[in-house]
């Protein structure tokens, strides 16, 4: 009897308890992250020709921010920004890693020698970076794609917190073969060369749907940074298209379209995915870009293009999608920067950040879901290569911008596209923003990174 009545007690417990779990149910967040995309290729950033309907969901039923920005204007250092949520000056990666970056490493002495290994660099591991923090967490992790961050064992995503990789660990290869342009096998499954068939592009896909299918009864964390639509310019469907060093850059309009519109098919495929397993209304979604637009995009309304600091460089498209958190269909005005979104998704995890592990992003929630007022913010770049010499910085509406010995000033509430220099008119607030930036390389430079000489 005494049995009976404890177990009636203990039903009526997890009834009544039931909802309230599920509310507090950590949620899934899932960031998909494009390559050289244009800030107009995209439905709901205005493309008439390119067919984006899945991803232009994410647009419609959350919240698109319209002062959102990449990192560094090409991709090793906003991914390195992403991954330990700080600028990526703190550990020295300020230029994509490849044979045609100019890769300097700092000696302990503060000297900058050059790296002759190519592939040599990478960002160190750490215990603080967005995957460490969340598997302690308790979330699940994945990185599926391109990785750039090192080629050597010791920069896998594995020694970064992810519980799986899969991918391609260099800036780009051939979609079919899955070779870097010297030839080299790239494509690895957790730390090994991993043999496949198949379109890069689908093959990515297929393995986050895979990736939920196997977590759907955990929290996870799935990060999706596609190769598309980087160079090559390979189409889907059409094997044969061999990647070599003569023509990585080749490529028409009408391909680079065909490429998009297949990453979009594998986002539609990802969201069915969540949404079969019930699990789409309880997961933070992201969709960004790492940089601008190369060759084949459209970056309108803004000026000029990757590998710049003028805004077709760093401006980039930023939807999130979070029911019951954000509102559906809103157009935001709050300013945010690539390594926001590792302060976001720890947030939204309620994940625990060292005392000593200063983060330089900030969580949007608040902002994006109307429980606090927008906040001004300064964000900072720099590009010092042998063929250009820029630095800049955001400052609420102001944008500063110095090119050689030239130095622009633009109000970007009502002029994003960059052509009506204000500096001349307003010499103070140059002179302002000129030292805000050199008090920022001050501190960026004042501590060696962790990328050093030996």
């Amino acid at each position: 009897m005494a049995f009976t009545r404890i177990l009636l007690l203990l039903t009526c417990f997890l009834l009544t308890a039931a909802p309230s779990l599920g509310q507090d149910k950590k949620p899934n967040i899932v960031f998909i992250l494009v390559d050289d995309m244009g800030y107009a290729d995209i439905g709901c950033m205005g493309s008439k020709e390119i067919r984006t309907p899945h991803i232009d969901r994410i647009a419609k039923e959350g919240v698109k921010l319209s002062n959102f920005y990449a990192n560094a204007p090409v991709c090793t250092p906003t991914r390195a920004g992403f991954i330990t949520g700080r600028y990526q000056q703190r550990v020295g990666l300020e230029w994509a890693l490849g044979y045609t970056a100019e890769q300097y490493r700092r000696t302990a002495e503060g000297k900058w020698v050059p790296v002759e290994d190519k592939y040599l660099p990478g960002l160190p591991a750490s215990p603080n970076s967005i995957a460490n923090l969340l598997r302690l967490a308790g979330y699940r992790t994945a990185a599926l794609g391109k990785w750039h961050l090192g080629f050597l064992p010791q920069f896998n995503p594995l020694r970064h917190g992810f519980d799986e990789y899969f991918g391609v660990l260099t800036g780009h290869a051939d979609f079919y073969t899955y070779k870097y342009f010297d030839g080299t096998y790239v494509l690895r499954e957790n730390d090994k060369e991993v043999p496949a068939k198949g379109y890069l592009t689908d093959l990515i896909s297929q393995k986050a749907v895979g990736f939920i299918e196997r977590n759907k009864d955990r929290p996870f964390f799935l990060y999706v940074p596609h190769l598309a639509v980087h160079f090559p310019f390979q189409v889907p469907d059409k094997p044969g298209q061999i990647l070599t060093r003569e023509n990585a850059t080749d490529g028409t309009r009408g391909d680079y379209i065909k490429m998009l519109e297949r990453l979009d098919r594998g986002v539609g495929e990802i969201v069915a995915s969540l949404e079969k397993n019930k699990l789409l209304d309880n997961t933070l979604l992201v969709f960004s870009s790492d940089n601008g637009g190369y060759k084949l995009s459209d970056n309108t309304p803004l000026f000029h293009y990757k590998a710049s600091l003028w805004e077709g460089g760093v401006r980039v498209p930023c939807l999130m999608r979070w029911p019951g958190k954000l509102p559906a269909g809103k157009t935001l005005t709050q300013a945010g920067i690539t390594m926001d979104l590792t302060a976001t998704f720890l947030a939204a995890a309620g994940a625990k950040i060292p005392a000593d592990y200063k983060l330089d992003g900030i969580d949007l929630i608040p902002m994006l879901s109307g429980k606090s007022k927008e906040v001004e913010r300064t964000f900072f770049w720099r590009i010092g290569r042998s063929d250009r010499q820029q630095k800049a910085l955001r400052h609420g509406k102001w944008k500063y911008l110095k090119e050689g010995a030239i130095e622009f000033l633009f109000d970007l509430d009502v002029d994003i596209g960059e052509r009506h220099n204000l500096a001349y008119q307003n010499p103070e607030l140059v002179a302002r923003l000129r030292q805000l930036h050199a008090n920022w390389e001050g501190e960026m430079d004042r501590t060696p990174p962790a990328l050093l000489v030996k």
